[in-house]
């Protein structure tokens, strides 16, 4: 029988520490010390000398009070889970349909229409060649087509993100969908997805339709029209998504995001906006890597960060507008082409993060995404993945499960100061915009992306199965999602022929001369243009060629 360890009589615990310290170098010879992705040092064990439980009130606080780093809400998880938001495009809207009724069927509980490229650049499907569509996403050009996608749906009652970049044409569409049915705006909910026109500059520039000023006038438009009209809708969602997954280390990823977050914030005040009605709006967008901790130090940091600053740079006042919600979306970048069931443990370990970090939706990444869009057998791990730590784990049971921990505290601690430092430098710069148009965020992000490279070439950081542990096997094992069929893309670019041939090309042409207005006085919102183009039958690639016209395309090496 194990005798009860005790301590020993008259040893301090700076005497235990001390032998440890001696035990350890003995074992490890050399600096012991590691660094995570974004530089911060990594001791080997963490005690009270790191991180003071005395201040565990100032510090953390409770859920759902100011400052919020254990989580936006007093009951979390144990009140209501994070949503399960599943990114789902393939095909014509047909297709799209049927599996968001498979995956709703399987547990998810708010939807993400993820269009195809040609939407995401802007285009009609009729103006791109015909072999690339819905390839990567859904074919949606005009309000039928939201319609057919949308089919059985019930859009007054479950949430829709739209990953919609400027000018929003989808969820302009959705919103005539909805009053076709009568179905009141009040009760649509959900959020544009892709509204961070400064992270498409910075690092997703097939998403750039518009010169940088002209998506800057927009999206402000954008935001002042939803919060008078579409009251349950979050028109802004700040993307650290892409700038993370162009390179950008953890603790960069969440700075620049919260400076564009300052940056669109000062805008809306600039437009005689009150903070308390835009900003609990307001809605964030983060990449969740496999550096499980670091990611968790990283939502906590952020949270109680923007939380102090609406507080005291924007001067909001309701406590609502202090919340930092966030959606997270395992990282894409971490899989590997080899050995690709090993995605599942990753993406595992990246959901675990965000959820122990206080997301609020997640979206779980199919293993198979390194090949193509998930086949419906990946989609179902995915979805399975989340079911699994929600009623399994009982990953719910507790809210903020690692918080008082030494080493998360001090390395939230840590982080939150990386961060703060590089926001005051972006302040420095003149804002985000400013620091954009310059390149000193790209620049940074270029770096990081480099210095993380040579670490996987030297081998310093292993990828299982890519640097190590690597073994032979044949990609024919996995089988990616097949490419639409083609007679039904031909048949789609049929109809939309009809479409066009069919619809009152008068009213088209009104309503387009009424958005370029718009566009050039500053007085008018174009996002209303926008609905009522939509509603009166434009399209999405002449909505898109029309504010180009008017303000500029995104030609972002001009600006940088």
């Amino acid at each position: 029988m194990n005798a009860i360890l005790k301590p020993t009589p008259g040893e301090l615990p700076e005497e235990g520490h001390e032998r440890w310290s001696a035990e350890f170098a003995a074992a490890v010879p050399g600096d012991a010390t590691t660094f995570n992705r974004s530089g911060i040092p990594i001791k080997p064990l963490y005690t009270p000398r790191d991180w003071n439980g005395q201040a565990c009130e100032q510090h953390l606080g409770y859920p759902g009070q100011y400052p919020y780093t254990r989580g936006i809400y007093p009951s979390m998880y144990r009140g209501r889970s994070w949503s399960q938001r599943q990114l789902v495009g393939l095909g014509v809207p047909e297709d799209y349909n049927l599996r968001v009724k498979e995956v709703l069927r399987l547990g998810a509980s708010a939807l993400s229409l993820l269009p195809c490229n040609s939407v995401f650049r802007g285009y009609d499907a009729d103006e791109v060649p015909p072999e690339l569509l819905g390839t990567c996403g859904t074919v949606i050009n005009h309000v039928g087509d939201m319609e057919a996608a949308l089919d059985g749906v019930p859009i007054g009652d479950i949430s829709t993100a739209m990953n919609d970049p400027t000018p929003f044409t989808l969820l302009a569409f959705e919103l005539a969908v909805a009053r076709r049915r009568g179905v009141p705006w009040s009760r649509i909910t959900g959020t544009s997805n892709q509204s961070d026109c400064i992270s498409h500059f910075v690092a997703n520039h097939m998403f750039f339709r518009l010169a940088l000023q002209g998506a800057r006038r927009v999206i402000v438009d954008h935001i002042a029209f939803c919060n008078e009209q579409v009251r349950g809708w979050n028109p802004l969602s700040v993307v650290g998504q892409h700038m993370q997954q162009a390179g950008a280390t953890p603790a960069e990823a969440m700075a620049f995001t919260l400076c564009s977050a300052i940056q669109y914030a000062e805008d809306c005040i600039a437009r005689r906006m009150d903070p308390d009605e835009f900003l609990p709006r307001f809605t964030f967008f983060f990449d969740i890597s496999i550096s499980f901790f670091e990611e968790v130090a990283k939502f906590r940091a952020g949270r109680r960060i923007w939380a102090r600053l609406c507080k005291e740079r924007f001067g909001a006042k309701d406590p609502r507008s202090w919340r930092f919600k966030f959606h997270g979306q395992t990282s894409g970048v971490d899989l590997t082409r080899q050995q690709p069931l090993n995605n599942i443990a990753r993406v595992t370990a990246q959901a675990m993060a965000g959820i122990f970090g206080g997301l609020q939706s997640l979206h779980t990444d199919s293993y198979d995404e390194v090949f193509s869009t998930p086949t419906a057998d990946a989609a179902r791990i995915a979805v399975a993945t989340q079911n699994v730590l929600r009623e399994e784990a009982h990953l719910t049971d507790v809210i903020d499960p690692l918080g008082g921990s030494f080493f998360v505290e001090a390395l939230t601690d840590e982080m939150e100061k990386k961060i703060e430092s590089l926001i005051r430098m972006i302040d420095e710069a003149g804002g985000m915009y400013q620091a954009v148009e310059k390149g000193i965020v790209q620049q940074m992000i270029g770096d990081s992306a480099l210095a993380f490279q040579k670490k996987i070439d030297s081998g310093e950081q292993t990828l299982v199965g890519v640097n190590a542990y690597q073994v032979e096997e044949d990609p024919a094992d996995y089988p990616a999602l097949e490419y639409p069929d083609p007679q039904r893309m031909k048949a789609y670019l049929e109809r939309l022929a009809q479409f066009k041939r069919s619809r009152s090309n008068a009213d088209v042409q009104k309503a387009l001369g009424e958005l370029a207005r718009s566009a050039n006085d500053p007085q008018l919102n174009v996002f209303a243009h926008v609905v009522s183009a939509a509603e009166a039958g434009a399209t999405h690639g002449e909505i898109c060629r029309t504010l180009r016209e008017e303000l500029g395309f995104g030609h972002v090496l001009a600006m940088v």
